[in-house]
């Protein structure tokens, strides 16, 4: 039975959000503002959305814009929130330590669409209880909908200039879900954004992605690079990864809004030791199966070990350690050819002089054309400066 009061109503709902480790809970009607579908389709006709063709693709778009067409008679969205831990390292001094590989902080511990999944699940279970018959559904991350604006119309957050919810009490480290119910509840008031001028994440970003307040471009972004992209990392962008293998926190940690970030009480998400910071010599040497364990159940697992390998290496190459010269020589003989084209960039950028002449000697036997055209593009980039 409905309890009749909403406020009582809405309580409850918090309650059994929060039983299931969610930290924050806000409520909105289903739908985008005309001002916000218009940036959308901007974003999309400028070609920012890169290789994501599931951001471009017209019928996710619809939806994504129209909300409301995600469940029948929908009438209420209960946007939730769950903090992971911010970067065990700041930011000057996980760059600097070069013979490691950074991961992005949400992705060090184990996925969050299956650790928030399972409890979006329980929590619509126990809202059939509470709510009586109505319809509902959960998403996260993997349907078409559009929800950093959801959560700010919610009270949530506001999205902050570098694209990410900000919570005025605990920062951006912070994961989003939401319940598209029938249920017709109380809905909270939208938040004001509150970056003024300043400009921390887009002067911080290191291949300015964030192209103008409130727009990335995910086509320099290295999260999107990083992760997303399954190709060649485009050359004139290989040096500003540094060490970062998986993903970027830089936005987020120069925000003055995570200066009170802190790891939550309860962290569902909270990081493995072993994924802050790794090495990236003992990452080159994972086989298939040595990587699907070391990084079971984690959000590193769906780049593959080819696009891991991939961007260790660019990391290597950055570090211009000659410790990792013989890494990257057996690299080089690696079956992936997305890893053998990096490692050769790679091995170029600490040795050019010697790497020029065996990668000359490397191309009389390589079989795959991508790998021969990235790695004569690698011989003479001393021409594209």
């Amino acid at each position: 039975m409905m309890p009749k009061n909403q406020k009582n109503l809405k309580s409850s709902i918090k309650n059994i959000t929060k039983k299931h480790h969610f930290d924050l809970c806000y409520f909105t009607k289903p739908i985008i503002s005309q001002h916000l579908q218009k940036k959308y389709d901007t974003w999309v006709e400028q070609g920012m959305h890169a290789e994501m063709d599931y951001m471009s693709e017209s019928q996710r778009m619809h939806l994504r814009k129209n909300p409301q067409e995600m469940l029948s008679d929908v009438k209420t969205v209960i946007c939730l929130g769950m903090f992971h831990s911010p970067p065990l390292q700041s930011l000057s001094d996980g760059l600097a330590k070069h013979t490691h590989g950074v991961i992005a902080s949400y992705a060090q511990g184990d996925d969050y669409h299956e650790v928030m999944k399972k409890r979006l699940k329980a929590v619509a279970a126990e809202l059939d209880g509470l709510l009586g018959q109505h319809a509902q559904r959960v998403y996260v991350d993997t349907a078409p909908v559009l929800e950093r604006p959801l959560a700010q119309q919610a009270g949530m957050g506001w999205q902050g200039k570098h694209g990410l919810t900000i919570h005025w009490k605990k920062g951006s480290y912070l994961m989003l879900a939401e319940i598209f119910t029938s249920a017709d509840l109380e809905i909270d008031e939208a938040v004001d954004e509150h970056c003024g001028s300043c400009q921390r994440c887009l002067n911080v970003c290191p291949t300015s992605a964030i192209v103008a307040p409130y727009v990335v471009d995910a086509r320099l972004c290295i999260s999107y690079l990083s992760i997303e992209h399954k190709g060649m990392i485009p050359h004139a962008l290989r040096s500003s990864f540094g060490n970062r293998i998986f993903g970027c926190d830089d936005c987020q940690q120069v925000c003055p809004w995570n200066r009170l970030a802190h790891t939550p009480n309860e962290d569902i998400l909270k990081p493995r030791l072993e994924n802050d910071m790794p090495e990236l010599s003992m990452l080159m040497h994972l086989d298939e199966v040595k990587f699907r364990e070391f990084f079971r159940k984690s959000p590193v697992k769906r780049l593959k070990r080819k696009g891991l390998l991939r961007n260790v290496a660019i990391a290597m190459g950055n570090s211009k350690d000659h410790l990792f010269i013989n890494v990257l020589m057996d690299a080089l003989r690696d079956e992936e050819p997305l890893i053998r084209a990096h490692a050769a960039w790679a091995l170029y950028q600490i040795q050019p002089i010697e790497a020029a002449l065996l990668l000359a000697q490397h191309l009389k036997n390589e079989k795959n054309a991508d790998v021969v055209l990235d790695i004569e593009y690698t011989l003479g980039e001393s021409n594209h400066d």
